[in-house]
């Protein structure tokens, strides 16, 4: 009798734990503002939403908000957003729900533009679970990134990281609910309970009602594609996020949406530098049939923007699994595909690629991007690093692989002088321009790119020749400019009898353009 009564009492017992509330994702930030911030987490059960809160771990203020099922028969998600805050501050918080409370987490709002803080984020991309390497996404989570600020920062995470960027592809199918929990949130959760997470759409998601249901993103965008496009600003920085997916790229809605907000960006006084995310691109080093056509619109527009208004921008972008750097040739706008987070790697050779005029670095390695705006009001600029994790044949430890610093205000060379030929003969094939060396009013300036140009007339309305080369060109784990010093350029294509004019202009480090040469002329032979 007495062994009956204690299996009933066990049954009840495990009945009671098994239906324990639980959390399926423990909380993680979106939408900050100065002033507010939105709290999400999601449990197996129980409707209450609540976010105990204050500058201290004794909090002191508490604030309730809403939930809902992700499903029927789902877990829950709660939602909470927290009010009069104060700008650029630290808070502790945790959630409730029910008995079940969540371990003591931090935050920090963002500042004003006209505060002038300086600020880091980071843009990682392709994060959807490769089933050979399951685990790549939480390495570079917890290996890469939150070992990386440990070891070059003090202080916490929220005091000396603003934002992630995640430009597509979160999980490998965004209609299969379990794959958000186990393969993006659990892996991200150090992170994403003490920085906002700002992602676009991947292909991979496919439009998931469960991507709309997970974030809580600006709702700036078209009434409506309400989170398909929409802008944060965080300081002096603008944020623009993108849907470059099927059914969306073609919408005359996101095309004429982001023309005004560029439109407006550029009036804004307290904007330096505009940041966009998509995530296809235009062109692919390494697997050119994932380019789209949209994106090349999108990067027109930033070109103008950036030409207009003299303030830099960026296009972060994924969907080719490795790192890409490049730049327009005519604009301050920076090309920077941040993959791959976790997604298998597109190595060298595996797909068709192409070496590309634009970039000068391609690595088919894992890693993410660290951006850090310096707010400086005189001389604002910001500061781009590959943090590299390596691939399967050569693995690496947070290896910085690449930087580039970019100044707002124009930072010019000197303007080069040509040097031959001038006013004489020479032969249809074999010669070469030469210029002197590059000069610039700045000591840390150096040489990084050169335009030559050959025409029959000295407007140069339709250039002959048209050459761009750049210090480095890194394709295939091989620098091909790597014995170029840039001030010289072998001619092709001339016609005899003929007299052509030539000019050069020097770039440097920084995207700065010289002023043209002065315009030379030649003939060539019979």
């Amino acid at each position: 009798m007495k062994s009956n009564v204690f299996i009933g009492l066990l049954f009840f017992i495990a009945i009671g734990t098994s239906a324990q509330t639980q959390f399926l994702i423990k909380p993680y930030l979106q939408d900050a503002e100065p002033h507010s911030v939105k709290i999400k987490w999601e449990t197996s059960e129980g409707e209450e939403s609540v976010v105990e809160w204050g500058l201290t771990p004794q909090f002191g203020h508490l604030s309730k908000g809403s939930s809902s099922e992700v499903y029927y028969g789902g877990g829950i998600i709660h939602e909470v957003k927290l009010h009069s805050l104060k700008r650029f501050t630290v808070y502790y918080y945790r959630v409730k729900t029910g008995t079940l409370f969540s371990d003591t987490y931090q935050f920090k709002t963002p500042p004003f533009a006209e505060d002038r803080e300086s600020f880091s984020l980071i843009a990682m991309s392709d994060m959807q679970k490769d089933h050979n390497n399951p685990d790549k996404f939480s390495e570079v989570v917890n290996e890469g990134i939150l070992k990386y600020m440990t070891e070059k920062f003090d202080g916490k995470l929220p005091d000396n990281l603003a934002m992630v960027l995640v430009p597509g592809d979160l999980v490998e199918n965004g209609l299969e609910y379990g794959q958000w929990q186990k393969d993006f949130f659990s892996p991200g959760e150090k992170l994403f309970s003490e920085v906002p997470v700002y992602p676009v759409l991947g292909n991979h998601e496919k439009n998931s009602t469960y991507y709309f249901k997970y974030f809580s993103l600006p709702r700036n965008g078209s009434p409506s594609f309400k989170e398909h496009w929409w802008y944060k600003d965080y300081g002096n920085t603008r944020i623009i996020g993108l849907n470059s997916n099927e059914g969306f790229r073609d919408a005359k809605q996101q095309y004429n949406w982001l023309k005004q907000t560029l439109r407006n960006t550029a009036r804004d006084k307290s904007i330096d530098f505009v940041f966009a995310e998509l995530h296809h691109p235009f062109k692919s080093e390494l697997w050119i049939p994932g380019e789209e056509e949209f994106t090349g619109q999108v990067i027109k527009l930033l070109e103008d923007f950036s030409e207009k208004s003299g303030k830099p921008s960026i296009h972060f972008f994924g969907h080719t699994h490795g790192y890409s750097r490049g730049q327009s040739k005519d604009h301050k706008h920076l090309w920077i595909n941040v993959a791959s987070a976790g997604g298998a790697l597109d190595n060298w050779g595996e797909f068709e690629g192409k070496d590309y005029d634009e970039f000068s670095v391609t690595q088919d390695e894992y890693g993410f991007v660290m951006v850090q705006i310096d707010a400086n009001e005189e001389d604002p600029k910001f500061t781009i690093k590959r943090i590299s994790r390596g691939n399967e044949e050569n693995p690496k430890d947070n290896v910085l692989s690449d930087s580039l610093t970019i100044y707002k205000h124009e930072r010019k060379p000197l303007k080069p002088s040509g040097l031959y030929p001038i006013n004489e003969t020479v032969e249809i094939s074999g010669t070469v321009l030469k210029a002197n060396d590059f000069n610039s009013t700045f000591p840390s300036a150096m040489h990084a790119a050169s335009n030559w140009q050959i025409d029959t007339n000295k407007e140069f309305s339709s250039p002959i020749v048209d050459s761009w080369k750049q210090s480095e060109n890194w394709y295939f784990n091989e620098n091909r400019q790597k014995d170029d010093d840039l001030t010289d350029e072998p001619t092709g294509g001339l016609q005899p009898n003929t007299t052509y004019y030539w000019r050069v202009r020097y770039r440097d480090q920084n995207l700065n353009w010289s002023d043209w040469s002065e315009v030379l002329s030649f003939k060539t032979a019979e």
